[in-house]
């Protein structure tokens, strides 16, 4: 399961320089440069999910080879006011982010006369507003192309099409009054019926603060970061501080002990896109679960609240078709114990069945019959 973040925001806050940081040695690079519409088409990497629990349980296990899950990122070019309406190339940059499972929102928190803002200032509240209106405007522009149609079916008796009606009854009145769809509250069931809609603004987000090297240590102390930090809050979003020029630096460092030598000397105890990474994994619901063994210990990707067979559907369908039981302990244990055998000894290794939910940490091992 391979999720998929889009990096928006307004031309030269720093999306592909975070991007880039982000992909360093995956060959997934984006042209970073002092002036708008830099990027034009999106660029994609795939990027390892730092867990490091991963190679803790492979020394335990003694396997060679580690397997992190994944997360795909998408610099989507730089949206200006009118990108609705085409702008910019906006109906372009608009139909990328459809594609989307969240958004990462990088907002500039920064001041460098030596980059030009396309608004002429630094100002966060505006520029998210400017994003948040042209997605908005986009989102009830797809409504009203389909309203008639959709209400002239549910009154022919389509119950499905009536749901999803219902659900548009909502959703168009909120969009006029400037409210994104991800603060109606949808229900999973009532997002399903609107879903071939594509809403952008249904999607979860992530704002990331792009600060300067003086202040990432004490972003409380910027006054940009704070005003970013309110707007997440006031609607239930998540906010991550980072220094996009320092990331890069540190992404340029390829010997792990200078790297860590360098976070030291910043005063960071680890790289900020490390934070973005994770966060963005928590905003989609989502938790690791490990399969260990002699040949990998790999983590895979699962919702939370699954069920043991949906696990295993995650690694193949067949294993979720023919699923009988799980075996299962948890990775701070045999990280404590030191072997599967101790876990017997303990208690702490248990078979479990279909309805058991799994946790984030569990090490599972499936048994199945197709």
């Amino acid at each position: 399961m391979a999720l998929e973040c889009g990096i928006v925001g307004l031309p030269n806050v720093g999306k592909s320089t975070i991007f880039n940081a982000l992909t360093a040695g995956t060959g997934a690079q984006a042209e970073a440069a002092n002036y708008p519409f830099c990027t034009i088409n999106p660029n994609e990497g795939v990027v390892k999910v730092p867990d490091p629990r991963i190679p803790r349980l492979a020394k335990i296990v003694g396997t060679k080879v580690e397997i992190p899950t994944i997360m795909k990122f998408m610099d989507i070019a730089g949206l200006v006011k009118g990108a609705s309406k085409g702008e910019g190339l906006g109906n372009q940059f608009l139909g990328h982010i459809r594609e989307v499972n969240a958004i990462a929102h990088v907002v500039r928190c920064f001041e460098d006369g030596n980059i030009v803002h396309v608004e002429g200032s630094v100002n966060p509240q505006r520029d998210i507003e400017v994003i948040d209106t042209e997605l908005m405007l986009a989102d009830l522009e797809a409504v009203t192309k389909r309203w008639n149609d959709t209400e002239k079916r549910a009154k022919q008796g389509d119950k499905k099409v009536a749901a999803t009606l219902g659900v548009l009854q909502r959703v168009r009145p909120a969009l006029e009054s400037g409210r994104p769809v991800r603060s109606l509250g949808l229900t999973e069931e009532e997002l399903a019926s609107i879903n071939d809609f594509h809403f952008i603004t249904a999607k979860k987000v992530l704002y990331v603060a792009n600060l300067d090297e003086k202040t990432i240590n004490n972003p409380e102390s910027n006054p940009h970061y704070m005003t970013v930090k309110k707007i997440a809050a006031d609607e239930g979003s998540q906010v991550v501080a980072i220094c996009g020029k320092l990331e890069s630096e540190v992404a340029g460092i390829d010997d792990p002990t200078e790297r860590e030598a360098f976070l030291k000397d910043m005063g960071l105890e680890e790289p900020g896109l490390a934070r973005v990474i994770r966060a963005a994994y928590t905003l989609l619901g989502l938790f690791t679960y490990f399969t260990a063994g002699e040949k990998e210990t790999r983590a895979w990707t699962v919702r939370k609240g699954a069920k043991a067979p949906e696990a295993a559907g995650v690694i193949h369908t067949d294993f979720e078709k023919g699923f009988i039981r799980a075996e299962v302990y948890h990775c701070d244990d045999i990280i404590k114990y030191g072997s599967e055998s101790a876990l017997r000894d303990k208690g702490l290794l248990k078979i479990e069945g279909k309805d058991y939910v799994v946790k984030d940490g569990d090490v599972m091992h499936f048994r199945f019959n197709v």
